[in-house]
């Protein structure tokens, strides 16, 4: 049973989210399809990336935890983390902005933006030397200049703050992959690649990983969304 772990943390991820999202109030099932080509696309651009740096060492896999098949460098699992994930953060993401009024007033937004910006160059330019943490923080300063300076979206303010009240949910699945209550972790990181610096047993570049995603995510899922109207 236990080489079904991380199927499994991939399974309860999603499963709330899915059946909720056949409600009448909700209706998310009307944007499967949007979400499917969003998601489709993003995560072809990270499991890429997930590709090199596993086959560079970067971090690797426990197959304890894992049913064994394989596609390139990557188990299965890890391929349909880049669904699974996104579709419970899309969701969440739909959901609040349909029933909240959550957007940002411009100049507080712009500031949030120049600020992570800054900080973010500041990070990767100090730890260039670990490659993990330059990827990421020099990835995450592009994406948001892309977006908010180039494409012109005003929601990154309120997509962060959604990925912030996602935050439990995300320490306690990406805990589990790290090795939170488990006797090894199913993904193993290098030392020598990051900054060392966890929350529990989650590198902290791990969260701006997936903030990246979700916000590529969110993006796309709206011009698809929007399409499809």
């Amino acid at each position: 049973m236990i080489q079904y772990t991380y199927l499994l943390i991939n399974f309860f991820t999603v499963i709330i989210c899915f059946i909720f999202s056949f409600h009448p109030k909700i209706n998310f099932k009307r944007h499967f399809l949007a979400f499917i080509k969003s998601s489709l696309l993003v995560g072809f651009v990270f499991i890429l990336w997930d590709i090199w740096f596993t086959k560079n060492g970067v971090w690797w896999f426990n197959y304890r935890y894992l049913i064994g098949l394989k596609i390139s460098e990557l188990p299965i699992e890890e391929i349909l983390f880049f669904i699974c994930i996104p579709f419970s953060c899309v969701f969440t993401y739909f959901c609040l902005d349909k029933f909240l009024k959550l957007d940002w007033q411009p100049l507080p937004e712009r500031i949030f933006v120049i600020i992570s910006i800054l900080l973010y160059l500041g990070i990767a330019i100090y730890f260039r030397g670990k490659i993990y943490t330059l990827v990421t923080f020099s990835t995450t300063v592009i994406t948001l200049l892309i977006l908010y300076f180039v494409l012109k979206i005003r929601w990154i303010g309120k997509a962060s703050f959604i990925y912030l009240i996602l935050m439990p949910g995300f320490l306690a699945v990406n805990g589990i992959l790290t090795g939170t209550g488990l006797d090894s972790p199913i993904v193993n990181y290098n030392p020598s690649n990051f900054i060392g610096f966890r929350i529990l047993t989650i590198p902290i570049e791990d969260v701006f990983y997936g903030y990246e995603m979700i916000l590529w995510n969110i993006y796309f899922f709206k011009i698809f969304k929007k399409s499809e109207e």
